[in-house]
């Protein structure tokens, strides 16, 4: 675990969109969505905290499904809408200075090609320490976006500092092997 306070804030990661595309982005959702302003700027935050994580960690989440809530994937859909900005984001304010490009997979289709459960909760499981590494561990108000954070919560009954303990070895060395 990275002893060090996190390195990467919410100002940082905000930055990397700048003041007036943020503020548009979270208009349009409070608008198109009804949802409060503070909760939509946190599904921008969220949205931001995957495409730094995986720009930041192409080699370990190349290929991996990484579940997030489908509000996070409409906040990437619209950036990405947004073609100068988001290839500017992508290219040259992100650490891996390379274009992410969005590809849908159904989580249906992804888990169908998996060869085992064991290796897909492993996979699913591989980015909760780099999330702890880059952001600090996860609290109440990421629990809404981050759809395996909220499972380890809500049904397997893994306090916020367990998920944060848990590290990416796979689900046998976890609390993960009562799931079935």
């Amino acid at each position: 675990m990275n002893p060090h306070p996190s390195q990467v804030t919410a100002d940082a990661l905000k930055a990397l969109l700048g003041d007036s595309l943020h503020a548009g982005v979270v208009r349009h959702f409070v608008r198109t969505t009804g949802e409060e302003p503070t909760y939509v700027e946190r599904q921008v935050l969220e949205c931001l905290r995957y495409l730094y994580l995986i720009s930041r960690y192409p080699q370990q989440l190349a290929g991996l499904f990484l579940p997030v809530e489908q509000a996070i994937d409409e906040v990437w859909h619209y950036l990405i809408l947004q073609t100068r900005e988001y290839r500017e984001l992508c290219e040259e304010r992100l650490p891996g200075r390379f274009f992410i490009h969005h590809r849908s997979l159904p989580y249906e289709d992804y888990q169908g090609s998996q060869p085992s459960r064991e290796q897909m909760l492993e996979e699913s499981m591989r980015w909760l320490p780099l999330y702890r590494d880059e952001f600090g561990p996860f609290d109440e108000g990421a629990l809404p976006h981050w759809t395996m954070v909220r499972f380890l919560h809500q049904r397997m009954g893994l306090s916020l500092a367990d998920i944060a303990a848990l590290e990416a070895e796979g689900p046998s060395e976890q609390p993960m092997e009562h799931v079935r």
